[in-house]
């Protein structure tokens, strides 16, 4: 018995290396590549803390006698390397930055045209109500531009166990619709998820199919066609050597009917947003490079997500749909680096990009700059205080809308109710307009002349005067024009309100 588990135990470990062999070498070569910048200071510690030793041992073998005060050297040299190591490292995260910044284009154009949408956290708050019966846990929600839904991938309870559903619904932005689809997998064919455990876990599987490649999970996305989910698995490469960066890889396709597994770098086809939402917030705060390295260590420099206010939740890289339909953005109002709170500039990142390099990031300079989400969040209390903010109602997002827009929406997380639009400083002679949740004006607490809020607010007032006037062409208003038989006829209509409003009838 003993002889046999002496073979038997080895064959088993080498059985369960080449089983697991893709997916664990995959993560340690991964890994590793991370650490190598960490290993310059461990060999310039041990080069130059041996260097005194060696000088002496050669010393020794020539017969020469050798100098005193070889430890005080060996500590001084590796007082030396550990110096000089840190300095490589700082220095390398400093490259980093600039070799995710150098897809950076800085423009004083104005941001283009984007359409609103629902918060995404009231999104994230109605996805569990339409859940009905299912019993498994929310994983992701993930707005879906290209059908203005969002998906939500729900895994099945337990360790060794896969998806459950696929939900793709509707978030009513100024409507009532609700609509929703819900797409099942099949447990058995397709019980692999991106966090399971052994045959479960979809990342192996990913690693068998295409080794040297990863993903973040909060990139993970599904979709339904018809009753079949797809989920998909935007995946990640490593460039560099001594400064290791990553790229975008293609993505995964993995049916929930069939269990399928597709790795493709063609993605015009997929919908959703296959670049990795994780490699645009990357690319974003490698904006702290744009100057030189003195700049990047006293953060003089670059820009950082403006988290204040109404965008302390969800503060960067929000999915939006452009107006004219071209294509989608993540999109994040940026600050100036250090204690300023302001909006100063918008980047924009696209949500789908062909090829294995970084997508461009645009980042759009504001003139006039922008207040700060909280100052906004402020302003909507004080102007429209008729609508905000009681029970459980909120100022959500504070997001670019397109030009110097922004759009701000107020409602609950089960009913946006209004939109409120402005644009720069909010102590300037600019409009901020309240506007019902789908877009249509109420009214303005100031319309600059000229501008295309006060021209709409003229329309509308000629409407109304229009609406007000009677069957035969006066206004109401002009009592001067009416006739004497019109005039008797009005004051026996008053007449009659008024009694009928003192009895009660």
């Amino acid at each position: 018995m003993v002889r046999t588990l002496r073979w038997v135990i080895p064959l088993v470990a080498v059985a369960l290396i080449v089983w697991w062999a893709s997916y664990v070498s995959t993560i340690v070569v991964w890994e590793l590549r991370k650490l190598v910048p960490w290993l310059a200071p461990v060999v310039l510690i041990v080069l130059l803390a041996s260097a005194p030793h060696i000088g002496s041992a050669l010393r020794r073998e020539r017969g020469t006698h050798a100098s005193g005060g070889v430890i005080l050297l060996s500590w001084l040299g590796a007082a030396a390397g550990l110096v000089l190591g840190i300095g490589l490292l700082v220095h390398n995260s400093y490259r980093q930055d600039r070799d995710y910044a150098s897809a950076m284009r800085v423009v004083d154009d104005p941001v283009p045209g984007l359409a609103a949408r629902a918060p995404y956290v009231v999104g994230q708050a109605q996805a569990a109500p339409n859940l009905g019966d299912v019993t498994g846990e929310i994983f992701d929600i993930t707005y879906l531009p290209d059908a203005n839904r969002f998906g939500t991938l729900v895994e099945r309870r337990g360790w060794l166990a896969g998806y459950e559903v696929g939900l793709v619904q509707e978030v009513p932005l100024g409507s009532n619709s609700r609509d929703s689809q819900r797409c099942s997998f099949d447990l058995d064919a397709a019980g692999a998820r991106v966090d399971g455990w052994f045959g479960h876990n979809l990342g192996r599987r990913i690693s068998a199919e295409k080794r040297w490649v990863r993903f973040d999970s909060q990139d993970v996305y599904v979709f339904c066609t018809g009753d079949v989910p797809t989920v998909v698995v935007p995946l990640k490469r490593q460039v560099g050597v001594l400064t290791v960066t990553e790229r975008p890889a293609g993505v995964a396709l993995y049916n929930g009917r069939t269990g399928q597994l597709t790795v493709t770098t063609d993605t015009a086809s997929v919908p959703g947003p296959t670049y990795p939402i994780s490699l645009a917030a990357r690319q974003r705060e490698g904006t702290a490079a744009v100057g030189g390295f003195a700049d990047w260590w006293f953060e003089r420099g670059g820009w950082d997500a403006s988290d204040d206010g109404a965008n302390e939740d969800n503060d960067a890289e929000f999915t939006l749909r452009y107006t004219d339909g071209t294509d989608s953005a993540y999109v994040t109002p940026l600050t100036p680096r250090g204690e300023a709170s302001s909006v100063v500039a918008v980047s924009t990142v696209p949500t789908r990009h062909s090829g294995l390099g970084l997508a461009p990031m645009t980042v759009h300079r504001l003139n006039p700059t922008w207040s700060s989400p909280e100052a906004i969040v402020q302003l909507i209390k004080a102007e429209y205080r008729d609508v905000c903010c009681y029970n459980d109602d909120r100022v959500f997002e504070v997001v670019p809308t397109g030009g110097t827009t922004w759009t701000a929406t107020v409602g609950s997380e089960q009913s946006i109710r209004y939109r409120v639009e402005g644009r720069g400083q909010v102590g300037g002679r600019e409009a901020t307009c309240l506007k019902t949740a789908d877009g249509v004006l109420i009214r303005c607490a100031y319309a600059a002349p000229g501008s295309p809020e006060e021209q709409e607010l003229r329309r509308m007032e000629q409407e109304k005067q229009r609406q007000d006037r009677d069957d035969t062409g006066t206004a109401a208003g002009d009592l001067g024009k009416y006739t004497d038989e019109q005039l008797a006829e009005l004051h026996t209509r008053v007449t009659e309100e008024v009694n009928r409003r003192l009895t009660g009838r």
